[in-house]
């Protein structure tokens, strides 16, 4: 017989500051939240980054509830939820003969085996993004997991945004050659296609490349377009460039491993097109996500945060030196740099801002919280167009991986919406060293 008992799910800090509203998404089962937690929280109070916002959100959202936190059977939060209690005390002696130090997680480990105990009735879970926790609670006979509201089913699930379709007979092939687009309904060859998702078509020596257009329902030939001096070196490449141009694409998420040109393609379409935008912003998050760490380098805050930023500026260079460093194109990059039409931010500066006419591409989105994406993308204004590039399978945070980084989370959740396109880089285009060592090594 299933058990329908109610859970008990035990909160670790790193989760409340990862998503302030998840004690609603444990439905009937109730929450505890250690009295260590809202110690922790308190810290984190004060500050403009994500993780400080969270901390007082959370905080503000306890303080709204009616009922008792205190008392043993918690606070009601509503229908079909369960209840939310603050669990006082934290230390077990199991903890003293494992462990050396008496720390933070220790004591929302020790509280969460005392209720165990008390209440050996029902399923108690510890819930922490810190894998290593998770081992220690494991290790201890008590449960532990994740927190997975916000994270992807499977990372081999991951929308890609391209499909290759063999065996397209040669006449449709010729007439995506002579019209540039073929109806939906005269070309069955594909089956339930996204909006702006890509196709490579192929018969034989005869190929073409396609996407599908939401709008006229049908299937657009994509041509291969220079930008900026910047030409596209495969197929993949021909669809990122074709979805930056398109004016009706409002969100744009590219994807790949290093030296697949995210970056210098989106820089490349945003010079292209910057007389449509009010100005270009590029951004990447400084790992961690604050500036405590800025503090320890040297000079005023341009000079402390170019070292984080040197990527970005290294994809200026490369395209200034596609132009040729004496001409008007590579002259202008300069003026635009000069005149802040063309500006280098941090993250941490965009909460708050309404971004009007603004080519905003985010570099290294994978390091970002899905709350974080959906704070720069919710700054959107009228005739912006906002961009993330980014590798997730290369994650910097600690509490993020592939599944539940902001760029995976994005992917999973915009597919097949008309105003978004998405295009996963595979081939790498740095060089043939570069493409050497990242097969190799």
């Amino acid at each position: 017989m299933r058990d329908v008992r109610p859970k008990l799910f035990v909160l670790d800090t790193n989760v409340i500051l990862h998503d302030s509203g998840c004690i609603r998404n444990f439905e009937e089962n109730d929450v505890a939240i250690p009295i260590t937690v809202l110690e922790e929280l308190d810290q984190f109070k004060r500050g403009n980054d994500n993780l400080n916002f969270q901390a007082r959100e959370f905080l503000r959202r306890l303080d709204t509830l009616t009922g008792d936190v205190l008392a043993e059977q918690g606070c009601p939060l509503g229908d079909g939820l369960g209840s939310i209690r603050v669990v006082l005390g934290g230390r077990d002696d199991r903890l003293h003969e494992s462990f050396l130090q008496d720390t933070p997680d220790h004591r929302i480990l020790g509280l969460a085996l005392r209720l165990q105990r008390e209440h050996a009735e029902r399923p108690v879970i510890l819930v922490s993004k810190d894998s290593n926790l998770r081992m220690k609670a494991k290790s201890l006979g008590l449960k532990a997991q994740d927190y997975t509201s916000d994270k992807v089913e499977s990372f081999d699930k991951l929308y890609t945004g391209k499909r290759v379709v063999e065996g397209i007979d040669s006449g449709t092939i010729d007439r995506f050659y002579a019209d540039g687009h073929v109806p939906i309904e005269e070309f069955a060859h594909v089956a339930h296609p996204l909006a702006n998702e890509n196709f490579i078509l192929r018969n034989g020596s005869k190929s073409a490349l396609a996407t599908y257009r939401p709008a006229p329902r049908a299937f657009a030939r994509v041509e291969k377009q220079t930008c900026y001096g910047i030409s596209p070196r495969n197929a993949e490449q021909s669809f990122a460039l074709r979805a930056l141009m398109d004016d009706d694409i409002k969100l744009v998420t590219i994807a790949g491993t290093a030296g697949t040109g995210k970056t210098l393609l989106a820089l490349a379409a945003a010079l292209e097109c910057r007389q449509k935008y009010r100005q270009i912003l590029l951004a990447r998050p400084v790992v961690p996500l604050s500036n405590r760490d800025l503090g320890f380098l040297p000079g005023d805050i341009g000079e402390k945060l170019d070292p984080y930023m040197q990527p970005l500026y290294d994809n200026l260079t490369v395209i200034r030196h596609q132009c040729g460093d004496n001409t008007q194109a590579a002259q202008r990059v300069t003026e635009m740099r000069e005149s802040e039409k063309l500006q280098i931010t941090p993250l941490a500066y965009i909460r708050g801002r309404s971004l009007q006419r603004i080519f905003f591409i985010v570099d290294e989105a994978q390091n970002l919280t899905p709350h974080e994406i959906k704070t720069i993308i919710t700054r959107a204004g009228e005739g912006t167009k906002i961009v993330f590039t980014g590798d997730v399978c290369q994650i910097d945070q600690p509490y993020l991986d592939a599944l539940s980084n902001g760029l995976s989370y994005v992917i999973n959740r915009m597919m097949g919406q008309p105003l978004y396109a998405h295009v996963t880089l595979e081939k790498g285009e740095r060089s043939a060293l570069a493409d050497l060592a990242s097969e190799l090594l």
